[in-house]
């Protein structure tokens, strides 16, 4: 059985998975510099990624994400890295694999383009599938077991995602959306709509990043009742912020502590995720007490 089949099966026979939590805040902690792409350490500093992806294994974490968040062309652009899209996310996931050796999953990682569609904006549905195509190139050659898409706001742009993934690879396909306007996406899609427009095209749908952890279990509750209705074996995925941030001395601090974070967790298992870890300001810390109370 391969790592992809064993993701699958695991999930089917109803296991819940404990999944990493942020990379940008926690390699900004690690001196990433403000304003630098994540994906340039990819590159120039690669022990910074093993040491983040091996802090995550050692708090419990079943799989874990590549550092490839804004790794499309349209994001690495102002950076100076649009031409080495393939490699940067081909390198991505090989030291994520060098980290997760048969221990863990490796999700790659695909995050929004940061452009809106036509008419709102500038790029059609074809130029972004073919950005998103690119970038999933690059993962599947590094030896990632699925792909995340993940904070997505408009359906189109998830849409568009998930034909350019689909162009590169046969890789099972998790997309998750941000609902942080009144329990909807930035673009006004709800739960239980991301899971009737897509549960026919992926193998799980979810919900990440977001303001109030604790509105989790809400969403996971809507995605649980419209996978019920159109696609029960549908993997649901949750990995919530730890909380908003407040600036504090110039430094982005986040309230939810690890105890609260491990509540919420078990209550989103409740709901119904299957695979549940945080984002933003979510640390290994909180994965630990999160891993512990899902496997308590």
């Amino acid at each position: 059985m391969t790592r992809t089949e064993s993701f699958l099966t695991r999930l089917q026979a109803g296991e819940a998975l404990v999944a990493d939590g942020a990379t940008g805040t926690m390699l900004q902690r690690m001196g990433l510099p403000a304003g630098q792409a994540p994906e340039r350490w990819v590159l120039d500093q690669p022990e910074a990624i093993l040491s983040l992806h091996r802090a995550y294994i050692g708090a419990g974490s079943d799989l874990f994400l590549t550092c490839t968040f804004g790794g499309s062309a349209y994001r690495l652009a102002p950076h100076g890295l649009a031409d080495r899209v393939v490699e940067v996310n081909r390198r991505a996931a090989e030291l994520a694999r060098e980290a997760a050796g048969d221990r863990c999953l490796v999700a790659g990682d695909l995050g929004p383009s940061g452009q809106l569609l036509a008419p709102l904006g500038k790029a059609t549905p074809q130029e972004m599938a073919d950005a998103f195509a690119q970038q999933a190139q690059g993962l599947a050659e590094g030896g990632v077991d699925f792909l995340v898409i993940e904070t997505m706001s408009d359906l189109g742009e998830a849409q568009a995602a998930i034909e350019g993934a689909r162009r590169a690879t046969e890789l099972p396909i998790v997309c998750s959306f941000s609902f942080d306007s009144h329990g909807r996406t930035m673009m006004g899609l709800k739960p239980a709509q991301a899971v009737q427009a897509l549960a026919d095209q992926v193998q799980g749908i979810g919900a990440n990043c977001g303001k109030d952890p604790a509105e989790y279990v809400g969403f996971m509750q809507a995605m649980r009742q419209a996978a019920l209705e159109t696609a029960p074996d549908l993997i649901l995925w949750a990995k919530p912020n730890a909380g908003l941030p407040r600036m504090v001395d110039g430094e982005a601090v986040y309230d939810a502590t690890p105890e609260q974070m491990a509540a919420v967790a078990a209550q989103l298992r409740e709901a119904g995720a299957q695979v549940i870890g945080g984002c933003c300001g979510t640390t290994p810390v909180h994965i630990q007490a999160m891993a512990q109370a899902l496997k308590a």
